[in-house]
């Protein structure tokens, strides 16, 4: 699976910005995509994950601001940020988990996506 991802960049305080991620490769399903964020300084962090089914989770910092959505047909995900403001900048990073079948049953297999700046500076 490879994750390729679009749409960062400089913005304003208060400014908007979407990501995108496209997966490709040879893969049955993918059973989570998400983002996640890193700070210089700061730890990986989660910030939004949407399933196959739909269920999305969100930190509580970007509950309201930020917006996950899916495009099944294709293995896209979105992250729609708005009202962002300086602690949002970091590399933001997709992820996602295959489901992949194995001698011994189904399992999950982690794939990262290279990354993509967003700064948040006036």
């Amino acid at each position: 699976v490879q994750l390729v991802e679009s749409g960062g960049g400089l913005v304003q305080p208060g400014g908007s910005l979407r990501l995108s991620c496209a997966a490709s490769g040879n893969f049955f399903k993918l059973n989570v995509m998400g983002w996640y964020r890193q700070a210089p300084g700061k730890e990986r962090e989660l910030v939004a994950e949407i399933r196959s089914e739909g269920d999305t989770n969100y930190a509580d910092s970007v509950k309201g601001r930020f917006t996950i959505s899916g495009d099944s047909a294709r293995n896209t995900v979105y992250l729609q940020m708005s009202s962002l403001q300086p602690e949002d900048t970091a590399v933001y990073y997709c992820n996602a988990y295959e489901a992949r079948s194995t001698t011994w049953g189904w399992t999950n297999v982690e794939h990262w996506g290279q990354g993509t700046r967003v700064t948040v500076s006036s």
